[in-house]
């Protein structure tokens, strides 16, 4: 499957917004591939380094009424995955072992998302690899919370496996690696991965099974003003489940709302308007509704928030964290101690984390 992403066409054809959107701009450090060619004429990829380590960052993705087509890249927790070289073993991805997740993910490649995101990030390569690889993954994302955790080491994984070849994959590439995880493990679906990857903002144009795959990133000039607070309670909301509880069919109506704050959404990222962002997340009329009643005291933290200061207030990705939009960090610390306080009072669940952060614009990148 070949990744489209050619942004140069669209904008000589009939794109009216030419400053609006770019094609995602990948800076890899200097690479020195080394190629080796057995008996046979075969050609074999030689790592150039030993052992690689990345971090991929916690995602929001949906962000209201962009359910599957809109996420983002935010500071703060992510996931990190060292890649070791397995001398001898060609091809082969072994996880060596998982830290921070209890004891609660298989160590089997084939049913570990950070196993699929290295074996298809081999795929990817130029030719075939002469070496193997192993796997150590430090969670730093709780499970099923709604910040995209399996994104996180599937974009780590993909990101140290490529580094230990001189990263000769672009990031854009990638993404198709990071595609095939999660759609073992939570759909195919890349409003998590995606911005892992790239950083900032991305727009899913185009993401089907056996279609090009197509992100836009939009450019967002406002990074220091954007503050996303986000509350995690103690309760775990699995992925399959929450979109178990989806509607087949939406009346026209809410539709046509959606619609309407999905552009505006996007509006106020390209013009950098905090508020606009916050008003048009907090407005979806066909997720939240039935999302949101399956997680204690959502509708009184999303009050709470808006008391507090926050321009807007939803759920990250399937839940159960909730985010808020703010444009000053004291009036986020308000707004955070008030949700904090009505997932308490009103859910009766208390809090694993409450954070105040900033709009990550690199994604995946080596530590």
């Amino acid at each position: 499957m070949a990744l489209h992403q050619n942004l140069q066409q669209r904008q000589k054809s009939s794109c009216t917004c030419k400053s609006s959107c770019r094609r995602a701009v990948v800076r890899r450090p200097a690479r020195c591939t080394r190629l080796n060619v057995a008996a046979g004429g075969k050609v074999y990829l030689d790592p150039v380094r030993k052992e690689c380590a990345a971090f991929a960052p916690a995602t929001v993705a949906n962000l209201g009424p962009g359910f599957d087509w809109m996420g983002c890249a935010v500071q703060g927790g992510g996931d990190t995955v060292i890649a070791k070289v397995l001398p001898g073993r060609a091809g082969e991805v072994v996880i060596e072992a998982i830290q921070g997740d209890g004891g609660r993910l298989s160590l089997d490649p084939a049913k570990n998302c950070i196993g699929v995101a290295a074996t298809e990030t081999l795929k990817l390569m130029s030719g075939a690899v002469s070496c193997g690889v192993s796997l150590t993954l430090h969670k730093g994302l709780p499970l099923g919370s709604g910040m995209g955790s399996s994104a996180a080491s599937a974009a780590a994984a993909a990101w140290a496996v490529n580094g230990i070849f001189g990263a000769p994959v672009p990031k854009d590439k990638l993404i198709l690696a990071g595609l095939a995880s999660e759609a073992a493990v939570s759909g195919y679906h890349a409003d998590n991965v995606g911005p892992s990857l790239l950083g900032g903002f991305v727009l899913i144009r185009s993401c089907k099974p056996g279609e090009p795959v197509e992100l836009l990133q939009l450019p967002f000039a406002a990074a220091d003003r954007l503050h996303f607070v986000l509350v995690n309670p103690c309760f775990e909301a699995p992925t399959a489940e929450m979109r178990a509880v989806l509607p087949k069919e939406v009346p026209m109506k809410s539709m046509i709302n959606n619609c309407c704050q999905g552009g505006a959404l996007v509006a106020g990222i390209l013009r950098g308007d905090v508020k606009l962002i916050g008003e048009s997340l907090d407005r979806d009329v066909i997720i939240e509704p039935v999302r949101g009643p399956l997680i204690p005291g959502m509708l009184a933290v999303k009050e709470a928030a808006k008391a507090a200061g926050a321009y807007g207030c939803t759920i990250s990705g399937a839940g159960p964290t909730a985010v808020a939009i703010v444009d000053d960090p004291e009036v986020g610390e308000r707004v955070a101690a008030a949700m904090s306080g009505a997932f308490r009072s009103a859910g009766k669940l208390e809090v694993n984390t409450a954070q105040v952060v900033k709009l990550d614009t690199e994604g995946a990148k080596f530590v």
